[in-house]
């Protein structure tokens, strides 16, 4: 059962899902949204052998500001044992992530039961 997700910034609610932390970014993922998004993030991948999901399903727009926040936080959860999963499905979105490459740190799915199916599968290398 999946709890209500409960809203940290007007761009984040967090909620737990299958024993992960799911990270629901929402609207514009521009600079000003990534200020308000980054200590929440930073606090939960902080945790040693977290486990988190990070789901763009509700964003409308997303920047580079918003990569680097996904960057960050693979790189922090990896640095401390843990896994992060991505659920992507907006097309422009989608395409942005394999122009730089993203898709190959941090392969997209299309919901998190999916991601979560494909838990397995290693969040890419540092």
């Amino acid at each position: 059962m999946r709890d209500e997700p409960a809203a940290l910034t007007r761009h984040l609610r967090v909620h737990e899902h299958r024993g992960y932390t799911v990270l629901e970014f929402r609207g514009e993922i521009d600079i000003a949204a990534a200020a308000e998004i980054g200590s929440s993030l930073d606090r939960v991948t902080q945790r040693a052998g977290a486990r988190i999901v990070i789901d763009l399903r509700p964003v409308e727009f997303f920047d580079c500001s918003g990569l680097r926040l996904l960057h960050r936080a693979r790189t922090r959860v990896l640095e401390r044992g843990g896994r992060l999963h991505l659920v992507c499905t907006h097309p422009l979105t989608l395409r942005v992530f394999r122009l730089t490459g993203l898709t190959r740190l941090l392969p997209p799915y299309p919901t998190p039961d999916a991601a979560l199916a494909g838990a397995g599968a290693p969040s890419g290398s540092l």
